[in-house]
Parts: C-alpha cells; structure tokens; sequence
C-alpha cells in the first residue's frame, strides 16, 4: 500500500497533471489516501511527484485475506453423521 498526500497545489499546472491528482483521489491540500501499488498508480505519481509526498506503509492485518476460515466450516460440516 502506497501513503499519498497532496503538498502543492494542482492550480498552475497542465490539466494532464490535474486529472492526474484527481484520479489518485486526491481533492484538497494536506489530503491524505491509501492507493495499492500497482505500476498504473506508480506511473501516476511519478508524473505529479512535485506534487506529492509517498510513504510505503505495510497491509493491516484486516486488510489481508483471513486463512483457514472456510477450513473450519468444512470440518464442522464432515462431523455430522450421514
């Protein structure tokens, strides 16, 4: 997961760079998102980098799949007498 928060103002630049800003979700000043790092949203921020500050931050655990949840239902289910 990829920390972006908007820095500098898009006023003053392309409208390329705008739209840029404001795919990433990005709206107001201090403006702070979570995007996944996929190299579309690299791209992305490398075009408005003078725009904005990146932090790598790690996946929370309710964020990751949870394992071994249907595991448990199977084994309750083969339990029951046929």
């Amino acid at each position: 997961m990829l920390r972006i928060k908007l820095v500098r103002s898009p006023i003053g630049n392309t409208k390329k760079n705008r739209a840029i800003v404001q795919a990433l979700g990005l709206r107001k000043l201090q403006q702070v998102v979570e995007r996944e790092d996929t190299p579309g949203v690299r791209g992305m921020i490398r075009k408005v980098r003078h725009m904005v500050e990146v932090e790598e931050v790690a996946e929370t655990p309710a964020e990751q799949p949870a394992k071994g949840k249907n595991k448990k239902k199977i084994q309750e289910d083969s339990n029951e007498p046929a």
